[in-house]
């Protein structure tokens, strides 16, 4: 590798590699696509158990990848349908924000807190593992297939009292703006978390566009859940992310009713 390619790369510390093939931008600056880690969805790590197809962003049980282990305290994204009345047996966790985003279907939870619910597109759920808790995940329907978004978030303390929570978050309170789904108590998100990261939720009409600034000594992961967009003139698909450690402004358009996830983390 040349000296000017090996300029262009260095490694985040999360292992991811971030582009940079100009100088750092500020606020003020163009962003262009050269800025931007783009995660391709078919790149992704894929299990298929014919009730469950799972695709992985980062490494997560038999898809190992050393580039892709997660990015800053994001630890799993996986992009799950699950078949009418199948789901996860009962299996344990701990020490990790474990996040339900339900696209389509409903999703049943019960876990070893007491705690259970049946979710829907129109909720957002958070189980904090800490210490240990034991839960399981099941697509109550006898008909509809389930798609969902599970979302691991490392927390900043360990050996936490397990807990559960979850919010009603209605299409029209994400259409066209970002909705604040989970983040630290006390930032008034749906959920809290025991972690320095923000979680925003858009359900964006077609043509229509959102804004964000990423402030210095914050990383953005922007994740493309359902249709397509344009981000800062790079077009992703459903399962594509882009990701930035960079100070700038994120310019989002949606080319068709589209689902966006994007992480604002330490």
């Amino acid at each position: 590798m040349n000296a000017s390619r090996r300029n262009m790369l260095s490694m985040t510390a999360a292992g991811l590699i971030q582009i940079a093939a100009k100088p750092a931008v500020t606020l003020a600056d163009e962003p262009t696509s050269s800025d931007w880690l783009v995660r391709q969805a078919a790149e992704r790590g894929h299990t298929d158990l014919g009730w469950l197809k799972s695709f992985h962003s980062f490494s997560f049980g038999g898809y190992y990848d050393q580039r892709h282990m997660g990015f800053r305290s994001l630890r799993v994204i996986n992009d799950d349908k699950i078949a009418a009345g199948r789901g996860f047996p009962t299996h344990p966790h701990r020490d990790m924000e474990i996040i339900s985003y339900v696209l389509d279907g409903s999703l049943q939870h019960k876990d070893s807190t007491g705690k259970g619910a049946i979710i829907t597109p129109d909720d957002i759920q958070m189980m904090s593992a800490g210490t240990g808790i034991t839960h399981s995940e099941y697509n109550p329907s006898p008909t509809e297939a389930n798609h969902f978004l599970q979302i691991w978030i490392q927390p900043a303390m360990r050996g936490v009292q397990p807990r559960y929570s979850e919010n009603k978050v209605t299409d029209d309170q994400k259409t066209n703006q970002w909705n604040l789904i989970a983040g630290p108590d006390g930032s008034h998100a749906a959920v809290g978390i025991y972690q320095d990261a923000k979680i925003f939720a858009s359900k964006l009409l077609a043509n229509e566009s959102l804004d964000y600034t990423l402030e210095r000594n914050r990383h953005a992961w922007l994740q493309v859940a359902t249709g397509e967009v344009t981000v800062n003139g790079t077009t992703l698909a459903a399962g594509d992310a882009v990701a930035s450690s960079r100070a700038t402004s994120l310019h989002v358009t949606a080319n068709q009713s589209s689902d966006v996830l994007l992480f604002d983390l330490s």
